[in-house]
């Protein structure tokens, strides 16, 4: 037994979100900075000049109520904008427009499901409104600031501290990555930053009363990260624990190539941000008309998605392979209402999650192309015996290329000649001359002998024989009855 048996991690996460809007929260400014010119993507409001006035973008509310409810939230009627208070040289106003009073989303929860298929439930406190600051790059004695992201619009959205594992810290990010994607909220690109993840980590020995000193582990951008993160971080504060040191409650950063966490900056209490109600904004009144008017057509969610293939009894890797893009899951969901929770909609499922990301095209699953009717037709020629799994492979390849456009899979499967014959007479002649051929003796002996396991070899023979258009489970039984 390990003494790291004898501790209890427990994790809260703050996710900075970046919403999906063509403008900033408060300029005109071009939203979309990602491999933009530094400094271009500004206004005099994102300078900070003096005399220029903030005017709220009113997609970004639109976008925040939509947050609320993926977060299963209750949305405030009224919110308002604080100022926080602290020097950063890529804020210009010297503080950031936020909500510390009065967020807009307030209570709520996310079920994120674990590897074994169970769901850890981590309630959400609130999540608030704010405005991005720019970046900082340092070049030995000076450094430069470029303002692209400054003002960009944000929502944080804070959970409790509800998670106790590692693998439940990625389990909630990942899952929180999927609502916010679903719901339209954010374009989801974790390489530029549009979700950003903060892990704030305490230690204590398992049952005790109060929680050990915290630690936060700043913008983590992968759910590998996070996890990686939160076993380093929980491993070394119980190393100080036992070595008879203090955690101390701090900001670090996350070294990927290193795979360790390092101390940044000792962490501010909530006095030493200063916050104060932001004169220049009006609050934000909402009536259950504007709740509902933004929430128009919003979508299943992935919960949603889970519930309605329970019945089909998919491993959980490949209900999160379909999951991970939001088209396939809809016409999945599709295939399911239409043709029902048995093996048709099963053998779908499993070449979405087998297939490789270069060999099928979202683009053309967004564009409809590769829609149930047709997959359900091919998946029903499998079940007849019409096609091999492999056959079956290779055309549901083909549906994704356009000029495949106006063709059936059985359009598909006889010019590629991959129909199965299944004509009894026709394989029985087959299985005759393999059974006569003198190589098969030692395969007939073998299989006379007890080893099954032979039969593969003149299965296969037929196959070869065949040109691979045999039905291999009929040529299998026609060779059973010959022995």
């Amino acid at each position: 037994m390990s003494v790291y048996d004898d501790y209890e991690m427990t994790i809260g996460i703050e996710c900075h979100v970046q919403l999906a809007t063509k403008t900033k929260l408060f300029s005109e400014a071009d939203n979309d900075a990602r491999d933009k010119e530094p400094n271009t993507c500004v206004s005099p409001i994102d300078f900070g000049l003096p005399g220029m006035l903030p005017v709220l973008n009113r997609e970004a509310v639109t976008l925040a109520i939509r947050a609320g409810k993926a977060l299963n939230a209750e949305i405030a009627k009224v919110s308002r904008f604080d100022r926080k208070h602290y020097f950063y040289p890529d804020l210009p106003k010297g503080y950031q427009t936020t909500q510390m009073y009065q967020p807009i989303i307030l209570e709520g929860y996310i079920d994120a499901p674990l590897d074994d298929g169970t769901l850890v439930r981590v309630r959400i406190h609130h999540a608030h409104m704010e405005e991005d600051a720019g970046k900082l790059t340092h070049f030995g004695d000076y450094s430069l600031v470029d303002l692209n992201r400054a003002g960009t619009p944000l929502i944080e959205i804070v959970s409790e501290p509800d998670i106790h594992s590692a693998a439940a810290a990625r389990a909630y990010a990942t899952e929180l990555y999927r609502l916010m994607t679903y719901a339209g909220v954010t374009y989801g690109d974790l390489y530029h930053g549009n979700m950003r993840f903060d892990v704030n980590i305490s230690v204590a020995k398992r049952g005790a009363a109060q929680l050990g000193k915290r630690a936060e582990v700043k913008n983590l951008n992968s759910f590998r990260s996070v996890e990686r993160a939160a076993e380093y971080e929980f491993k070394r504060q119980v190393d100080l624990i036992e070595s008879g040191q203090e955690v101390v409650q701090e900001t670090r950063g996350w070294d990927d190539d290193r795979q360790l966490t390092t101390s940044q900056r000792s962490k501010e209490d909530a006095q030493d941000y200063r916050y104060m109600p932001d004169a220049d904004i009006p609050p934000i009144v909402l009536s259950e008309q504007d709740i509902d008017l933004a929430l128009g057509d919003f979508p299943i969610l992935p919960g949603q998605y889970r519930e309605n293939w329970k019945d089909l009894h998919l491993d959980s890797s490949v209900v999160d392979a379909v999951l991970e893009h939001q088209s396939v899951a809809s016409v999945l969901n599709s295939v399911v209402e239409q043709f029902g929770a048995g093996d048709l909609a099963r053998r779908v499922f499993n070449w979405f999650a087998s297939a490789q990301a270069s060999e099928i095209s979202i683009d053309a699953v967004k564009s409809g192309v590769v829609e149930p009717g047709r997959l359900s037709e091919l998946s029903a020629m499998v079940g007849e015996g019409k096609l091999s799994s492999t056959g079956a492979k290779e055309i549901f390849l083909e549906l994704f290329k356009a000029e495949n456009r106006d063709k059936t899979a059985a359009d598909i499967a006889e010019s590629n000649n991959l129909l199965q014959v299944s004509d009894e007479g026709a394989i029985a002649a087959i299985v005759d001359q393999v059974m006569s051929d003198p190589s098969s003796a030692s395969s007939i002996a073998d299989i006379k002998a007890g080893k099954d396991k032979a039969i593969g070899y003149l299965v296969g023979q037929v196959m070869r024989l065949s040109r691979g258009q045999a039905n291999p489970a009929l040529a299998q039984k026609l060779i059973r009855e010959r022995l």
